[in-house]
């Protein structure tokens, strides 16, 4: 380990796979297993920064320690943050050997010291509001802050509930927080078809504004609309410019949503409305952004970053977003979208069908 660097740990969670006939519970004392046969649950690692192949499923024992609580996983709901994570390109170093995964469902089976016992047997799901070098979901037990857990409406599936909090909470705090958004008002969402772009778009239509999706293909333009999308442009066959000016009578978009930037922001900037924001929170793109100089200043515009823990880090504003997203849920303007649901042992698949980019909607890995 280079001086200096952070000493790696994963909380609550020893790796057994090496040590045959023992297991290792909690402060890693050594508990002899001879004359008896263990399933242990497993979690995925990863030893080196890359794709999906660099994932490794082990054996694992974990136990919840001082404001903790230990879940039974039932669904994995996976991310772009994961992805980016995974691939060392996250907003945090990844020290190695690391974890994946924000957002998951399950049944509360422990709790550690200074947790209210009443969240054992309680089915929750699991907001992103952690560091992944210090907490993950990807495995079939998993330890998680209590303060991360919330419990979900009882008409949504495990699946349903592990795809609820990153997307929606994104949504909330681009649109609503910062965004401000009126009644009438269009908003124009880049990267349309995944989990937080289908998010926006309920929540645009929530508030009462108005959504223009971008597409690249137009294999996704037919779904989006029956999703909920006012308008949709699909890329590859349409000029943005011209179509945003079309649908605006030649005003532009005062709210901008966009996970893409690279080569995409200047035409954002050139359809924006004079002192219009254009929200950041993502970066599907590999190639260089451009700051655009000249409609940033001609228009007064913003261009901001935003990153969840901005909102959940705040406990007023944290508050006022769960409790947003949950009256939304359970009064069926939200019904968060499955793209495909993957086995446990198909894990590493799931993570390369969502950097496929093919999916509408959120990547789901079952634990059964």
């Amino acid at each position: 380990m280079p001086a200096g660097a952070p000493e790696t740990t994963t909380r609550g969670a020893i790796p057994c796979s090496s040590i045959p006939g023992f297991s290792l519970p909690h402060h890693g004392h050594l508990e002899p297993m001879v004359g008896r046969r263990v399933k242990m649950p497993r979690m995925v690692r990863f030893y080196e920064t890359g794709g999906p192949n660099v994932l490794r499923v082990e054996d694992a024992i974990k136990h919840a320690r001082k404001g903790e609580a230990l879940l039974k996983v039932e669904a994995i709901g996976l991310n772009r943050a994961d992805s980016m994570f995974m691939h060392g390109r996250f907003f945090e170093r990844t020290r190695l050997p690391a974890s994946v995964g924000y957002e998951a469902a399950g049944v509360v089976k422990e709790v550690g010291p200074e947790v209210d016992p009443s969240w054992k047997g309680k089915r929750v799901s699991v907001i992103p509001t952690f560091s992944l070098n210090e907490y993950s979901t990807a495995g079939e037990e998993i330890v998680v802050p209590v303060h991360a857990l919330a419990e979900y409406p009882a008409a949504l599936s495990a699946a349903e509930a592990a795809a609820i909090w990153m997307q929606y909470l994104t949504a909330y705090g681009t649109i609503v927080e910062l965004g401000h958004l009126e009644r009438e008002e269009f908003v124009f969402v880049t990267a349309a078809s995944s989990s937080a772009g289908l998010a926006a778009i309920e929540t645009i239509k929530a508030e009462g504004g108005r959504s223009i999706a971008v597409t690249r293909k137009r294999d996704k333009r037919d779904e989006l609309m029956a999703l909920g999308a006012n308008y949709v442009i699909v890329s590859e066959e349409e000029d943005i410019e011209q179509r945003i000016a079309q649908i605006t009578g030649l005003k532009g978009v005062r709210i901008i949503l966009d996970a893409v930037a690279g080569p995409l922001l200047p035409t954002l900037a050139n359809v924006a409305a004079p002192g219009g924001i254009i929200v950041e929170y993502g970066a599907l793109a590999e190639h260089p952004t451009f700051f655009p100089q000249l409609p940033v200043l001609s228009k007064r515009l913003t261009i901001r970053g935003y990153w969840l823990a901005e909102t959940m880090t705040d406990p007023t504003r944290r508050d006022a977003a769960t409790t947003y997203v949950f009256d939304h849920l359970k009064d069926g303007s939200f019904h968060p979208r499955i793209a495909k649901i993957f086995p446990f042992a198909q894990i590493i698949e799931a993570y390369k069908y969502l950097e496929s980019n093919t999916q509408i909607g959120k990547v789901v890995v079952s634990v059964s």
